[in-house]
């Protein structure tokens, strides 16, 4: 049977409707999909639920991030955050890394009950983070210390003059741009590096003697740049409990008058990018609501890996692979 022109036009008309309810639809359950990932993770201005422990993950290479100092901000400015767990497993970094780590965590101590939990390892800058809280507990078996301050650089001269490069340069003093790969380490420049490293190192093992309440022999004891086992560094008083997340939270609720049984909440940093938080947001709801195919669709559109370098003095411990 033949439709007449407005019988048409009707079916057209609720064709348009369809469509549009079917894209309200998945707009909504896409926005459902992004909130239920911020809430999940604790971001982007999402309340982290009642009275709770923060606890803030340190691991990895330390370098400077302005990130983490504005995560340091929100959790000293949250009410609902009764005290700070910062879990630390780094090798260390960069000097400069460190300091900044370590000066952000004594302000948020200022405002908020704070301890350091090493689960693993707290070497070199990772143990400057460490130092930032009043009591560190450590397991039996983590690495501390690696007191010290190290300078490197390569040099590719004996190779360039097997191949027959030279490298010449014109410049406004003996010191400037030294050291470099190209040519050998002159005795001046050398003498201006170590004096550098030593200068920094003076100011790691006061920052140790203060924080640690430790005296001059004390501190020769554990600056020899070697890393002490958790058992170790009890008696030498790197740390001040052996024990895991879980001593932490009691000396907390014992010091510090902290609630007992609060959740432990973990706090992370914000990324970069706004559009790439709402990505991360959406793929942690997609991974709660089950939509498997959703979420690995999400993370390979939204996420980047993260890469950085390592420029200037370095506190890291990097044992050797040879």
């Amino acid at each position: 049977m033949p439709l007449d022109a407005e019988t048409i036009a009707d079916r057209r008309r609720l064709r348009r409707k369809l469509s549009l309810w079917r894209v309200l639809a998945i707009l909504a359950a896409i926005g459902a999909v992004v909130v239920g990932g911020l809430a999940a993770a604790g971001r982007a201005g999402f309340p982290a639920g009642g009275a709770q422990i923060a606890r803030i993950e340190v691991d990895g290479f330390i370098a400077g991030d302005q990130r983490m100092a504005d995560l340091f901000r929100r959790v000293a400015e949250a009410g609902n955050v009764r005290g700070v767990v910062i879990s630390i497993d780094s090798p260390g970094g960069t000097t400069t890394g460190a300091e900044e780590l370590y000066r952000g965590i004594r302000r948020l101590a200022e405002r908020k009950p704070l301890v350091a939990f090493v689960d693993g390892t707290a070497a070199s800058g990772g143990y400057i983070t460490a130092m930032a809280a009043d009591h560190i507990v450590a397991r039996e078996t983590s690495l501390i210390g690696s007191i010290g301050v190290l300078f490197q650089y390569p040099n590719v001269a004996g190779l360039l003059e097997r191949i027959g490069v030279q490298v010449e340069d014109v410049k406004s003093g003996p010191l400037k741009a030294e050291p470099s790969g190209y040519k050998s380490t002159s005795p001046e420049a050398r003498a201006a590096l170590q004096a550098i490293v030593n200068d920094t190192f003076g100011w790691f093992k006061t920052l140790v003697a203060d924080r640690r309440k430790l005296d001059e022999a004390a501190v020769a004891t554990v600056s020899t740049g070697q890393v002490f086992s958790g058992r170790q560094s009890l008696p030498l008083k790197l740390v001040d409990e052996l024990g895991g997340e879980r001593e932490a939270i009691a000396w907390l609720e014992r010091e510090k008058n902290v609630p007992t049984d609060l959740p432990v909440r973990e706090w992370r940093p914000r990324r970069d990018r706004d559009g790439l938080d709402l990505w991360v947001a959406a793929a942690v709801g997609a991974d709660l609501l089950g939509l498997d195919g959703l979420a690995e669709h999400l993370r390979r559109a939204g996420l980047a890996v993260e890469t950085a370098r390592a420029e200037g003095l370095l506190a890291l411990w990097r044992p050797s692979l040879d």
